[in-house]
């Protein structure tokens, strides 16, 4: 058997790359060897990571290809959806047919940002592009987590929608208008966001709350200050942690003496969403809402259902 020589262990290569070391198309298709394209190969013993499956896709591209879209977005710290199809976009006319890779052609010069040492477009430009695929409530998402991490920031974004003209703005700009700076995490957006669709009135995000005495108590996720009512959104990590769940009960017992009520939404809770909208529908009123009722229209079906 052929030892493997160190030009074909070090990442992905092609089958042109391997000819050149004597490996002929029928000594990859063994053990030793993964086909990640079409192709493309690597070693099996080689960790398979997203930055490598993106370098595997690029050896496919033109030159200036970058990374965009949602492929971009996972690279920025966000994954709304599947890693496949990878997206990427070029200035050529070139056109590549392979399963899980689709290339975009783009006019406008492309500014290439590097993340995980790949080259994608910038936080701004991606949540654009992002509007051409994904749903309102997965942009917002998106806007959201590039503000918090500080990828960007509201001004910046908004400037840049202002003053951009390219696939996906005018959705883009629609969705900036339910983003909030203050947000923390994707779940707590969907939270936020299937009670505000449901047409509930729209709550403060993560405001520190004092008691009578100015004093810090602690701060929510979710607050409807005129109404007592704290929505939480707790996922699968505050269920694991004693640590984080002991200090979640008493933080909570603080705010329930000052007279808050607390919805507590647990990762299980979001097969149902309309049990939390109800749930905090019902805490609204019990705490003096004399708002409409929650509405389920089609879209918020579509969204959140």
């Amino acid at each position: 058997m052929k030892p493997i020589p160190v030009v074909l262990r070090e990442g992905p290569f092609t089958t042109a790359t391997a000819r050149a070391v004597g490996f002929r198309p029928q000594d990859l298709q063994g053990k030793r060897f993964r086909q990640l394209f079409r192709g493309v190969y690597v070693v099996t013993d080689l960790p398979m990571t997203f930055e490598l499956l993106l370098r595997a896709a690029l050896l496919l591209l033109p030159d200036d290809t970058i990374a965009s879209h949602l492929t971009a977005l996972r690279l920025w710290g966000l994954d709304v959806r599947r890693p496949l199809p990878l997206h990427f976009s070029t200035n050529t006319t070139a056109q590549v047919r392979r399963d899980g890779i689709r290339l975009h052609r783009r006019r406008g010069r492309l500014r290439a940002y590097v993340r995980e040492r790949i080259a994608c477009t910038g936080p701004d430009r991606t949540y654009v592009d992002c509007a051409t695929i994904v749903n309102l409530v997965e942009l917002v998402q998106a806007a959201e987590h590039l503000v918090h991490v500080g990828h960007t920031t509201p001004a910046t974004l908004r400037t840049y929608l202002e003053q951009c003209h390219i696939d996906g703005v005018v959705r883009a700009r629609r969705a900036f208008a339910y983003v909030r700076e203050r947000a923390e995490s994707p779940m707590e957006t969907l939270v936020r966001l299937a009670l505000v669709f449901a047409r509930l009135p729209d709550p403060d995000c993560n405001p520190d709350l004092f008691d009578t005495g100015g004093r810090f108590v602690a701060r929510g996720d979710l607050v409807y200050w005129r109404y007592l009512v704290i929505v939480e959104y707790d996922g699968a990590w505050h269920e694991r942690s004693k640590k984080q769940r002991a200090r979640d009960r008493t933080r909570r017992e603080a705010l329930e003496k000052l007279g808050w009520t607390i919805i507590v939404v647990l990762e299980d809770d979001l097969a149902n969403k309309k049990a939390i909208v109800w749930r905090v529908y019902g805490a609204l009123r019990d705490n003096g809402y004399d708002g409409p009722r929650p509405h389920f229209n089609a879209m918020w079906t579509r969204w959140f259902a």
